[in-house]
């Protein structure tokens, strides 16, 4: 009875000393915040927990999306032995000592283990290949987690196994749910503190989308806050080290933003640029959002008179994709500079918007006959594709004759500035026009 006793007080002692992350830690399925395109009703991951089957399981998503959350709860669920390694500090022995535990648990005594690994992208290819067979054969249940794309960081074979669950990051909603349960949860806070208003959005600002991270500025910020029960915005400050940005991301501070964002690129102004990118991203916008708005900006401020200016934000955007923040700072932040300093042409945009007014106003104009199409029987019966002239067959491969509609002939949209490589596509564009209309160029 006394070691009872004792082995409980140990337990419990030892559980007040772990992490808020790790105490408010889900236990069932149903307790788990987000996710829930994974865990809807008739889902694979619900039915492998409730039919009790033998699995494999790569989970994939930024951190602090719930992967090792998920693995634990599987294990809890299907009452499987739980071993967890991380890929940062074993190796192919301890792999080997894991599987070959379960072998022995599941043959003197039925029990089952569930293998975790975290971070299983840092294995090497012969460390991945130590696990094909504890997988193949079924002595182990695994579950890989990784941050890295597992179509490049996880061997062919293994990943063939494995069925690939995508975690996406927390939503606001979902960061606001896990720290609400936080304050109130026996294991948790227990009621002994609120969260004003403005602690409680600079909390969610700064998670950004990582629960884990969460409930850690919230421990850090309860203990500041000491004996008085409400945590406020100074103490979030404080436990995080880092100052509240004011941006409301659906009010007037995110538009205000974006604005002088956009036009310090317009003006040049990489300082100013960087400034507001920094301003953005610390407040927890979208990192998508602002890669967006950069691909736009490199077509409708900088366009032809450098071209490479999308090319930048496009791979930047896609950065931003593939690894996210914080690294992908790194990537806007060069697109950024790019655009700031590179000529200005608004050619692009104002010649869209005006071939766009034209076709409004209902400018219109039958397609020529001569490009219709003469592909079809019956087409030439129609005159369609007469007298087409094949541009290759020409000196210059460009040849005079009439491609826009009739009430439109003689229309110029695109009209080029002399600033950087524009002026170049402008003396094309002249020679080009000259050729079309019968001329010399």
């Amino acid at each position: 009875m006394s070691e009872t006793l004792f082995d409980d007080a140990g337990a419990e002692a030892h559980r007040s000393q772990e992490p808020l992350a790790v105490r408010m830690r889900p236990r069932t399925l149903d307790e788990v915040v987000g996710q829930r395109h994974l865990l809807g009703d008739g889902s694979p991951l619900r039915r492998l927990v409730e039919d009790d089957a033998p699995m494999s399981l790569l989970l994939w998503g930024p951190p602090g999306t719930g992967k090792t959350t998920l693995a634990t709860v599987v294990s809890r669920a299907t009452r499987r032995r739980f071993v967890e390694l991380s890929a940062v500090t074993s190796g192919v022995k301890d792999i080997r000592a894991v599987v070959d535990e379960a072998r022995r648990e599941l043959g003197m005594r039925g029990v089952r283990t569930l293998l975790f690994v975290d971070e299983v992208h840092r294995f090497s290819k012969t460390q991945q290949d130590a696990l094909l067979p504890s997988v193949e054969n079924r002595w182990v249940s695994f579950i890989g987690a990784t941050t890295e794309n597992p179509f490049f960081s996880v061997i062919s074979p293994l990943l063939s196994r494995s069925l690939l669950l995508t975690l996406e990051p927390h939503t606001d909603d979902d960061i606001r749910t896990v720290v609400e349960r936080a304050l109130t949860d026996e294991r948790g806070l227990a009621g002994r503190h609120t969260l004003s208003g403005d602690a409680a959005d600079h909390l969610v600002r700064l998670a950004g989308g990582d629960a884990r991270r969460s409930l850690t500025y919230l421990e850090a910020a309860a203990l500041v806050a000491g004996e008085r029960a409400e945590i406020t915005v100074a103490d979030v400050e404080r436990a995080a080290d880092r100052t509240a940005v004011r941006y409301d991301r659906s009010g007037d501070q995110h538009y205000d933003v974006v604005s002088a964002f956009i036009k310090s690129m317009r003006g040049s102004d990489v300082d100013a640029a960087l400034h507001y990118l920094a301003r953005m991203i610390e407040a927890g916008e979208d990192p998508r959002f602002i890669a967006r708005r950069v691909v736009v900006h490199a077509s409708e401020d900088v366009g032809m008179a450098d071209p490479t200016a999308l090319q930048v934000a496009v791979a930047a955007a896609q950065a931003v994709e593939l690894v996210g923040l914080p690294e992908a700072r790194i990537n806007l932040a060069q697109a950024v500079i790019h655009i700031a300093l590179a000529p200005k042409s608004n050619a692009v945009v104002t010649a869209i918007d005006r071939a766009v007014g034209d076709v409004r106003a209902g400018r219109l104009g039958a397609v020529p006959a001569h490009l219709r199409d003469s592909h079809y029987r019956g087409a030439s019966d129609l005159g369609h594709g007469a007298d087409y002239r094949y541009p290759h067959d020409h000196p210059g491969g460009v040849v005079a004759q009439r491609h826009l509609p009739e009430p439109l002939d003689g229309a110029e949209y695109y009209r080029p500035t002399t600033h950087g490589a524009e002026r170049r596509f402008a003396e094309v564009l002249r020679r080009i026009r000259g050729v079309l209309r019968g001329g010399s160029g």
